[in-house]
């Protein structure tokens, strides 16, 4: 058999290689040598199967997926062949499933190349009976995928043949989003608030799972808790397979949000879109570590409605926005959704001023009931913000981010409220529109999970007194000290007799 030289750079990569888990995945940079990792590894796992005691050869069947056919054919075939060239290991055939069917000596190894990025490419596998696989990139893989690969594998060779000597799944990916199943599975996030029960229960993970992390190729260099630039890291591996000025030529130009994931190896929020928020810098904006409320400030609370309702609770302190909670759910209905939030006033305690969307207090198809009286029945009393203008109130916002009060940033969040913070990192964004020749979006940010949570703290802000010059063209004016038992319909009947009695008068 033809050999070639692979040398394991790097501790992580040879505690990959040292594991027997059912399923390993390999997290880490751009050009960490992951892929190539993962490939050498299911081409020894091919070498080291015992021998047929009915012919002598080394049987395993394998599979390799990435989510488009594009992508397999450009990324994942291409490493592939790099170190298992045609000209040496047989030819692949290029027609749909691709295969490669190395025949060399003793061992008699097939790989099949498939696209799987949908859950319902999931009968694709189900006729398969495989030794292995390798999910190249799982970050774009859906959770389906991956379960219905864990069910085709250890079922070749047949147990005539010996079976297979091991059995599994291997994966490799850069860093993905923090409410992605990689990032919960391997525990190095928990489960965000609106997921399910039994979702969540989906994603703990089995013993005989494990998963590793890469040292970041690059670290970030601060001052005054500001990036001002990247240097290389000591302990990145793959050291000898890419040189130096290749991250320093990779980071020029790009944003960090970009450079924390694909260079510093980090979670985080990348989408093809224009960010609502270019000024929101994460070291300055997020707290390092929880914050509690702070006494004899209300508490605001913004509200979205809809089928994925959401909050976000906050202070507004000297000036300074302090955002405490956020709650996020998935097609969940009011009532539930007012019970869980009265649940959380009830946990973080003080005195209430809640607003919401004007558009809460109409009445939905033939539905008598309106979010804002589901809300009154559940003793949480809101008020409707000045104005429903996306413009309006993303500018109220923006404002905050820019400020500075006392030296300090105009608005701090705490850690725990993931989903706004990745909004903020660009998933609440304008959607790219399909210009040629030209980068334009849309004039308005795109309706995604991000963007229920950032109109909640849009009509959070408004409430507090943000924006009122915007809305009303006049200067700025004291932040409304709202009532904790404030009557949003009381406050309607008493708007009417004033008219009627200025009509009368």
């Amino acid at each position: 058999m033809a050999a070639f030289k692979y040398h394991v750079d790097g501790k992580v990569a040879e505690a990959f290689f040292a594991s027997t888990a059912f399923v390993r995945g390999l997290r880490g940079p751009v050009g960490s040598g992951k892929s190539v990792a993962c490939c050498i590894e299911l081409f020894r796992r091919a070498t080291s199967q015992a021998k047929s005691p009915i012919d002598g050869k080394r049987k395993t069947r394998w599979a390799v997926i990435r989510n488009t056919q594009p992508e397999l054919r450009t990324t994942t075939i291409k490493t592939w062949l790099d170190w298992l060239p045609e000209h040496q290991y047989g030819k692949l055939n290029w027609s749909p499933p691709f295969t490669h069917r190395i025949r060399k000596g003793d061992v008699d190894c097939e790989v099949i190349f498939l696209a799987l990025d949908k859950a319902e490419d999931v009968k694709k596998l189900l006729s398969l009976e495989l030794t292995g696989a390798f999910i190249n990139e799982a970050r774009e893989i859906p959770k389906p995928v991956l379960d219905a690969v864990t069910m085709r594998v250890g079922r070749y060779p047949g147990q005539r043949d010996g079976g297979p000597s091991w059995s599994g799944v291997i994966m490799d990916t850069n860093a993905p989003d923090e409410d992605h199943w990689w990032a919960i599975m391997s525990g190095d996030v928990v489960a965000p608030d609106f997921m399910g029960e039994e979702e969540i229960k989906q994603l703990v993970r089995p013993a005989n799972w494990e998963f590793f992390s890469q040292p970041g190729a690059m670290l970030a260099e601060k001052q005054g808790g500001k990036v001002t630039g990247y240097v290389m890291n000591g302990a990145r591996e793959n050291q000898q397979g890419i040189g130096s000025d290749y991250y320093q030529r990779m980071v020029a130009g790009k944003t960090h949000g970009w450079i924390n994931v694909y260079v510093c190896n980090q979670y985080g929020t990348l989408t093809d879109g224009k960010p609502v928020y270019p000024s929101f810098d994460k070291l300055i904006h997020v707290s390092p570590e929880r914050i509690r409320p702070y006494p004899g400030h209300d508490i605001y609370v913004g509200i979205d409605f809809g089928l994925t309702p959401a909050a976000v609770f906050g202070q507004k302190v000297r000036g300074r926005w302090v955002v405490l909670r956020e709650l996020v759910t998935t097609d969940m209905g009011m009532v539930r959704f007012s019970r869980l939030l009265r649940e959380t006033m009830a946990d973080l305690g003080g005195s209430y001023s809640v607003w919401g969307d004007p558009t809460g207090d109409s009445r939905v198809g033939t539905d008598e009931d309106t979010p804002y009286r589901v809300l009154k029945r559940q003793g949480i009393q809101i008020r409707p913000t000045a104005t429903n203008d996306p413009a309006l109130r993303i500018e109220a916002v923006t404002a905050t981010l820019e400020r500075l009060v006392e030296r300090n940033a105009g608005i701090v969040i705490d850690p725990s409220c993931k989903t706004l913070i990745a909004g903020f990192e660009g998933g609440y964004h304008y959607k790219r529109m399909a210009v040629v020749g030209a980068e334009r979006f849309e004039d308005r940010p795109n309706k995604n999970r991000f963007s229920h949570v950032h109109d909640a703290m849009q009509y959070m802000v408004l409430g507090g007194g943000e924006g009122r010059m915007l809305v009303n063209g006049a200067q700025p004016m004291k932040a409304v000290q709202a009532p904790h038992r404030f009557d949003v319909f009381a406050h309607a009947l008493t708007q009417r007799k004033r008219k009627v009695a200025l009509k009368n008068w």
